[in-house]
């Protein structure tokens, strides 16, 4: 599981837009990473809407925005295009990033178990180190503490 100072790690994943992203490919900007759940859910639409209505001021700031779920490549471009998100989405259908960052964990939801995704934050300098993380996000205010924290890296 990653630690703070390490490095991204190289994994090549599939993205929106038709890409393989790898979050080493952003080193001389900051890259904010997040982690959600699933797409079309109530709490991760209004995650991802909060990280596209400050996307302006991420990139004045040098940083990029990656979100990632375990959801396919169709549903992520469905998702994107229905919340027009400026930025692009990963999937980790595998669950290769998410363990790395050590996001799955046992979750509870109408008296049944199973595992998911914690929703989480990780915010890398412009050297591709991991200076801050967020577990147990919740979304009101998130987004915005993200910004304020990367407002103190700049």
């Amino acid at each position: 599981m990653i630690k703070l100072g390490q490095s991204a790690p190289a994994y090549k994943l599939p993205a929106t837009g038709d890409q393989k992203f790898s979050l080493r490919d952003f080193k001389g900007q900051h890259l904010v990473v997040y982690f959600y759940p699933k797409d079309n859910t109530p709490g991760c639409t209004s995650e991802s809407k909060a990280f596209r209505d400050l996307h302006a001021a991420f990139t004045k700031l040098n940083a990029a925005i990656v979100g990632v779920s375990r959801d396919s490549i169709k549903s992520h471009e469905n998702f994107k295009a229905k919340l027009a998100l400026p930025f692009e989405l990963i999937s980790d259908a595998d669950e290769k990033l998410c363990q790395y960052f050590g996001v799955i964990r046992e979750k509870k939801l109408y008296g049944r178990t199973f595992m998911g995704i914690e929703r989480s934050t990780f915010l890398f300098d412009d050297r591709g180190k991991l200076v801050r993380e967020w577990r147990k996000v919740r979304v009101p205010g998130h987004a915005e503490a993200v910004l304020d924290a990367l407002g103190e890296l700049a």
